[in-house]
């Protein structure tokens, strides 16, 4: 997303969803003491991936509310991180963020890189080859494009799959809990009766 106009449809899009992904990419420094502003901002629904151009469309206040609003799950992996990089330029108050490497440990993944985590729960490699490259490009490349898109898609994914398994294990745990108590209280019963 290169133009200011296109901030605010893109934002719109990703309103409908309750849960989106999240990541931040910024141009790397090889000298000391230099350090670069985030360049890119990746948001990913279930149905697109949406890369905004810091370096060129500023962080517009549509992704500002985006960002603030507690009706939507954002999720990432290190967003403490991307918020330290965020907020030396704009002030912004997150809200909603789940942050990935903390929400796996329920599921007893100890691992913190995502490429790790992902292995992990579908078994597959996520390709990264773009982590050290100009993100403040006139152009982004393909690859850039999709090295960026990944990895807030891989956050969405992730926590998507997880929390279906942790919602399934609540249910099968309160209908085991349920036939205990019903087994308990038919005992009771016939003991009474006896």
């Amino acid at each position: 997303m290169d133009s200011p106009e296109a901030v605010p449809i893109a934002v719109n899009a990703l309103l409908r969803s309750k849960v989106i992904g999240f990541d931040t990419e910024t141009r790397p420094s090889f000298k000391k003491g230099v350090m670069y502003d985030v360049s890119l901002l990746q948001l990913a629904s279930e149905d697109a991936v949406y890369l905004f151009r810091l370096n060129k469309v500023g962080f517009h206040p549509a992704l500002m509310d985006l960002l603030e609003n507690p009706a939507i799950i954002k999720v990432g992996l290190s967003i403490k991180d991307d918020f330290h990089a965020i907020n030396k330029c704009f002030e912004i108050a997150p809200a909603s963020f789940v942050e990935l490497q903390s929400y796996v440990k329920q599921f007893e993944i100890e691992d913190n890189s995502l490429q790790k985590i992902y292995a992990i729960v579908f078994g597959k490699k996520i390709t990264k080859s773009q982590r050290l490259t100009n993100w403040e490009a006139e152009e982004l490349t393909d690859k850039q494009a999709h090295y960026a898109a990944l990895d807030a898609v891989a956050c969405l994914e992730l926590y998507l799959h997880l929390e279906k398994k942790r919602k399934q294990k609540e249910h099968y745990e309160r209908a085991k809990l349920q036939k205990s108590k019903e087994k308990k209280e038919a005992k009771e019963q016939k003991d009474k009766s006896i």
